[in-house]
């Protein structure tokens, strides 16, 4: 039994949480500073719960020490001060995050990491395995032309002018959509403006668009830089939303007020777990002297699972994680330090037991 604490105990959390457990393999525990949250997840789960404030490295070191592996489902701005303690801890780390100088703080923390001591940050879906999808794809071109990512998370039944349900972490969403992105053109690392580089697209009858957003990238520019000529990531929503989207943060300024962006969107957004993720890649490049693209495109849907009834979102951002952690302990990644979502090999990633959640579904 593989020893992992998971701090947090939201939808992403518990549902990584249940995972683990129901695989028989994982002895698990689950920390949050909301003891309604812990409660309602130990009433369906026999696993432990415990109260704790990730804030107080202190004493998240203290409780770490004994556990093998943890993993956050905290908000992103947490993470670092996880990420130290685990290294004090001396255990492996995991998170879902998508923001680029979280990121980067793991990977400097990870620098100082001990032997079959591993941190392994965006392990959700964008990033996460968008880009070990993309990075398979690019295997045996001689020569890369473009690699295109596309995800979104959508709901299957739009009933409002967004055309949107809020179906995860409205910060995230936020940091998607005002931060900078990354991207090459022309061969060249840049940064380039969210909501902008707009397409449209028509898949199974429903009109969708797709623009920049940030961090869905991971960290594949870096990985690629000098080996493709045009390389980017764009989030899919459906067809009007970008617009309005443009008019709140850009024309209202509330990109510069994220916390009353924030509250406006979770009083007249509401959630939803009836929704769908599309998953989209190509690459194109020259192969064997010849000019072809290659393309990959799934469409994972909300399902129930264990008695219970998960969005896609959550299975698919659970589901990922919990399959970079299976890889880990059955020791199918590298040993140490800081590993990045396209070292994973997507056949060993999609034929985990957690990974075969991202089969197409219906």
């Amino acid at each position: 039994m593989h020893s992992v604490t998971i701090l947090g105990a939201g939808k992403i959390g518990a549902t990584i949480a249940k995972l683990l457990h129901y695989s028989g393999d994982y002895s698990v525990c689950v920390g949050d500073t909301n003891a309604e949250a812990l409660d309602r997840l130990a009433a369906t789960l026999p696993i432990k719960t415990v109260l704790l404030d990730v804030s107080d490295e202190a004493m998240l070191v203290k409780y770490l020490q004994g556990q093998q592996s943890v993993v956050s489902a905290c908000p992103y701005w947490v993470n670092p001060g996880i990420a130290r303690a685990a290294l004090q801890a001396g255990i492996s780390y995991f998170d879902v995050t998508e923001d680029l100088a979280t990121t980067s703080a793991v990977r400097a923390i990870a620098q100082n990491a001990t032997a079959k001591q591993v941190f392994v940050p965006q392990c959700g879906l964008a990033p996460g395995f968008i880009s070990i999808l993309a990075y398979h794809l690019c295997h045996g071109f001689e020569k890369l032309e473009e690699v295109k990512m596309r995800v979104g998370a959508l709901p299957l039944y739009p009933s409002n002018m967004l055309m949107y349900n809020l179906t995860w972490s409205t910060e995230g969403l936020i940091n998607q959509y005002c931060n900078p992105c990354d991207a090459i053109r022309n061969g060249r690392r840049v940064e380039v403006m969210p909501l902008e580089e707009i397409e449209y697209f028509s898949l199974d009858g429903v009109e969708y668009e797709a623009f920049n957003t940030s961090g869905g990238l991971g960290t594949l520019a870096d990985t690629l830089e000098g080996k493709v000529r045009n390389l980017g990531y764009k989030t899919i929503r459906h067809k009007g939303h970008r617009y309005l989207m443009s008019f709140l943060i850009q024309e209202l300024g509330l990109g510069d007020r994220r916390e009353i962006l924030k509250d406006i969107l979770e009083q007249a957004i509401p959630t939803t777990q009836q929704d769908v993720v599309l998953i989209g890649a190509t690459v194109s490049g020259w192969k064997n002297g010849q000019y072809v693209q290659v393309s990959d495109a799934r469409k994972i849907y909300h399902g129930e699972f264990y008695g219970e009834h998960w969005g896609s979102i959550q299975i698919t951002t659970a589901a990922s994680l919990c399959a970079v952690l299976d890889l880990h302990v059955r020791g199918d990644l590298p040993e140490k330090g800081i590993i990045k979502q396209e070292q994973i090999p997507f056949e060993a990633f999609i034929n985990n037991r957690f990974g075969q959640y991202f089969y197409s579904t219906r």
